[in-house]
């Protein structure tokens, strides 16, 4: 059914076409538009060298199997159309790449319809969350914080309140449904989390949340940053992904009769995904600022295992009160990662551990960081890529997540990753900062 624009309200005169790239830049072109206009039907042109343009400048890399020939066409998905509220007269689509009428390869957000078909084909369905920190820093002089609070803040809450109330108010309006607000552990710092969807629908609107957080902090004089690591002496900002795994209605996390009270699809799922987590890092954590938050004793996920409601394991399987598990969290996760190749790869990973049948080690019940080198092998905890070298190397070794995304867009990604790195890994962190802030 099309959707026009008087559905949107009077006052939508451009329709901004979204796409995703492999930098996880949200890029958009916007659509003039007419009163009678069927916006279900727009679509915008971009060059097929888009997918290899890095964050560090407007070219395509060296390396990516992309070049300036070529049109790509974003249709835009009717399902994801909504009204701009902090920006008047303007609504939005997240768009799907089409090349000669079909999905194109190197579309992200078609290589998580295609990973979610395949756990569709096994039954099962994958509900995701984002758990989103950022710092609201003032425009005109952002890396001068003028806060002193800590977590959990009530003054930080009062200093802010007007802007957080209408990012809230904002995300509720586009369809996401706020949980909890507080501030986190950084000065000026601050989480919100909103409840898990189905993962396409939780991929789409951490892009929705991405863009409000940042479109109202600049109606109130500041700049969102989403950056992993802004300040060498404040806390980082992840992105964690929740995930549970449903089947027939039902989730099938929690089996107490079952070893570690796992049942048998999760337990083989989630131990998938540890064995694929050095790669899946060069997807979830792809640049060097991401390695500067991930530090022992911070929270971050620095080691290789598992364990329950362990905030220092990379994978958190989280007890509810009543004792019962219905979702788990990936903590080697930041805002500077495309969500849709992480969803999708996180999944695949999954889905290959169901396969194999492989099993998950002891869970670790205390902070890696505090045991010895010996110790952690004996208990099964792997060292984890500590740069951007170390987990692309990872990747491309990684025949199973190579496969899945397919010769052209792991090439390009790989492309994209690896000359990003190139540029930005000598740089000090206020060169790095000053570089990216108005870009994650």
């Amino acid at each position: 059914m099309g959707k026009q624009l008087e559905d949107l309200g009077e006052r939508s005169r451009f329709l901004r076409i979204l796409w995703i790239d492999n930098a996880n830049m949200i890029r958009s072109k916007a659509l003039r538009l007419k009163v009678d206009d069927d916006v279900s039907e727009a679509v915008v042109g971009i060059s097929r060298a888009q997918q290899g343009v890095p964050v560090v400048y407007d070219g395509v890399v060296p390396g990516a199997p992309l070049d300036p020939v070529g049109e790509v066409y974003l249709k835009a998905d009717n399902s994801t159309i909504r009204k701009v509220p902090y920006a008047p007269g303007n609504s939005l689509a997240i768009g799907d790449m089409y090349v000669d009428g079909s999905p194109w390869d190197f579309c992200p957000r078609n290589y998580l319809r295609k990973i979610l078909n395949l756990a569709r084909d096994e039954g099962l369905e994958i509900k995701a969350s984002f758990e989103n920190e950022f710092y609201l820093l003032n425009k005109d002089d952002p890396l001068n914080c003028h806060e002193n609070t800590a977590f959990g803040s009530t003054n930080s809450m009062n200093l802010n309140n007007d802007v957080i109330m209408e990012i809230a108010d904002y995300l509720e309006s586009q369809g996401l449904s706020v949980e909890q607000y507080y501030s986190e552990s950084g000065p000026c710092q601050h989480e919100i989390t909103v409840h898990y969807d189905d993962a396409m629908k939780a991929t789409d609107n951490q892009i929705i949340f991405r863009e409000t957080v940042r479109g109202v902090a600049l109606k109130h004089g500041m700049v969102a940053s989403f950056l992993p690591k802004l300040f060498a002496d404040h806390a980082g900002s992840g992105c964690h992904i929740h995930l549970s795994l449903w089947r027939d209605g039902v989730n099938i996390l929690h089996d107490p009769d079952e070893n570690f009270e796992l049942g048998n699809t999760a337990h083989h799922f989630i131990a998938g995904i540890l064995e694929h987590l050095s790669a899946l890092m060069a997807i979830t954590t792809p640049t060097p600022n991401s390695y500067r938050r991930i530090l022992p004793s911070s929270w971050a996920g620095k080691y290789g295992c598992w364990g329950f409601d362990n905030r220092e394991a990379s994978i958190r399987v989280v007890k509810e009160p009543d004792g019962t598990i219905k979702h788990f969290e990936i903590k080697t996760s930041d805002a500077t990662s495309n969500p849709y190749l992480s969803i999708g790869s996180i999944i695949f990973s999954g889905l290959n551990g169901i396969k194999e049948k492989l099993s998950l080690p002891e869970p670790v019940q205390l902070d890696p960081a505090k045991l010895e080198e010996d110790e952690r092998l004996k208990l099964n905890i792997k060292d984890l890529p500590s740069c951007v070298d170390d987990a692309i190397k990872s990747l491309s070794k990684d025949e199973v997540l190579m496969n899945a995304m397919g010769d052209g867009l792991s090439k390009a990604y790989i492309a994209v990753k690896t000359e990003e790195n190139n540029y930005l890994k000598n740089l000090s962190l206020e060169e790095e900062v000053n570089l990216l802030l108005d870009k994650f």
